[in-house]
């Protein structure tokens, strides 16, 4: 009877261990030199995506990250010469949680008028008993010149309809991570629970 007390202890334990939510995987690219904090706009990777509210939330969620490094928001339609190129993809799949994203063989830039190369190879519909990979990618750019000065990835993967699945809020999570540390180390992929 102890020792099946015990087992049952130890097993509860280890489940609430586990239970602080789900992993995000961030990786992050820059060039090693100090990046100077100032007058920044957000704007989408794809122009089509600027108006829209699904969009401007996400613009809200990084921006405010930003914000806490010293980064402010170019007031009205002011065209700052530092922009925050931001992407959020979601892929819906069966099976246990992994990574839903793949890159196709040659892959794309991230580099000035550049795009993210390869594709999302998985159905793109959401069913209750389905998970939900959510990625966040965000680029600092100049935009005299173009040239990326900073760049980041942050990716996660729950059960779709959990507390924390819905986009919003699997943004917020992914942007706390990415900007953990900023600028981060270059090339470095960790996990942040």
């Amino acid at each position: 009877m102890r020792k099946t007390l015990f087992a049952m202890t130890i097993g509860s334990l280890m489940l609430a261990g586990c239970s602080t939510g789900p992993e995000t995987r961030v990786t992050r690219f820059h060039l090693d030199q100090a990046i100077a904090p100032g007058s920044l706009t957000v704007e989408p990777l794809n122009p089509a995506d600027h108006g829209s509210p699904e969009f401007q939330t996400y613009a809200s969620i990084v921006g405010a990250q930003l914000a806490k490094l010293g980064f402010t928001e170019a007031p009205g339609l002011a065209k700052s010469e530092q922009v925050a190129v931001v992407q959020v993809e979601r892929a819906f799949f069966d099976g246990p949680p992994r990574s839903a994203f793949s890159i196709g063989i040659g892959g794309g830039s991230y580099g000035y008028r550049g795009g993210f190369g390869g594709g999302v190879s998985v159905p793109v519909a959401g069913r209750p008993s389905q998970n939900v990979a959510t990625r966040l990618i965000v680029q600092i750019k100049r935009r005299s010149d173009g040239s990326t000065i900073w760049e980041g990835r942050a990716e996660t993967t729950q059960r779709f309809g959990a507390p924390g699945s819905q986009p919003a809020d699997a943004v917020s999570r992914l942007a706390g991570a990415l900007f953990q540390g900023f600028p981060g180390e270059s090339g470095r992929s960790i996990t942040v629970k």
